[in-house]
């Protein structure tokens, strides 16, 4: 293995822009959930007349479906990935429309029979619900409670309280308070696994909340001590958390 600097350097000099993962590939591996979401999506997207898809990053997921409906949009509040997602999807019929976190949905009541999101950052449920059309779906997967923590509390210490937020059954309770009908809700816990100090550096680095003040400065101890972990064999092993949602209005 390659010294503890030469991995840092290359991981901080290293594209994080977009959804994909790839610059990961033989340095950590992450299981999947069992439904197998982009292979659902895609089939939904054939389906539908209109969709949009919510935080759709580099729109890597969506790019992956063979299909798009006749009326594509999708949302994306980060510049450089909308920018990423209009280069890959415009030349398909998508329109990528910028928004800025917190803002309403830029589309009129009952716009798409179907709306989407892979890892959405916070759903607005009540404009989910606004712009679905009678009988369309949300359909999503989402990031579930404590995913990646025993990563996270490497650098942040115990997080009791951040462990218990985005719990499926409450996400779903919220979306019937809006209005809609929750349909189907499976969870899934899939392990990761870090075989070198570059991928956690790279990770963090594209996953910005995950410990929003890292630098490898700031935890430059923390790291040397997961890299002697990682050198020795073990790699640093964490487990991500996932809920899939199909709800109707």
């Amino acid at each position: 293995m390659r010294s503890f600097d030469e991995l840092v350097s290359e991981a901080e000099a290293a594209d994080t822009s977009g959804w994909g993962f790839g610059w990961l590939d033989g340095r950590a591996t992450e299981e999947r959930p069992p439904w197998g979401y982009a292979r659902l999506l895609a089939q939904r997207l054939a389906a539908a007349r209109s969709a949009l898809d919510i935080d759709t990053g580099g729109g890597e997921v969506l790019a992956e479906a063979s299909v798009l409906p006749p009326s594509m949009h999708a949302t994306e509040s980060w510049p450089p990935n909308a920018a990423r997602a209009r280069r890959r999807l415009s030349k398909r019929g998508a329109e990528i429309v910028q928004t800025a976190p917190g803002d309403s949905l830029p589309f009129p009541d009952r716009s798409f029979d179907l709306v989407t999101a892979r890892h959405p950052v916070r759903p607005d449920w009540p404009e989910i619900h606004r712009v679905l059309a009678g009988g369309g779906h949300y359909f999503a997967q989402h990031v579930g409670p404590g995913s990646a923590f025993a990563l996270i509390e490497h650098f942040l210490g115990p997080l009791p309280e951040q462990r218990m937020r985005r719990d499926p059954a409450g996400e779903a309770a919220a979306a019937e308070a809006a209005g809609l009908t929750v349909v189907d809700l499976r969870t899934a816990r899939c392990r990761m696994e870090f075989f070198d100090i570059g991928a956690v550096v790279w990770i963090l680095r594209k996953c910005v909340w995950w410990v929003p003040d890292f630098s490898v400065d700031r935890y430059r101890d923390v790291l040397l001590d997961l890299d002697r972990g990682m050198r020795d064999g073990c790699p640093l092993v964490a487990y991500s958390t996932r809920h899939l949602i199909d709800a109707v209005p």
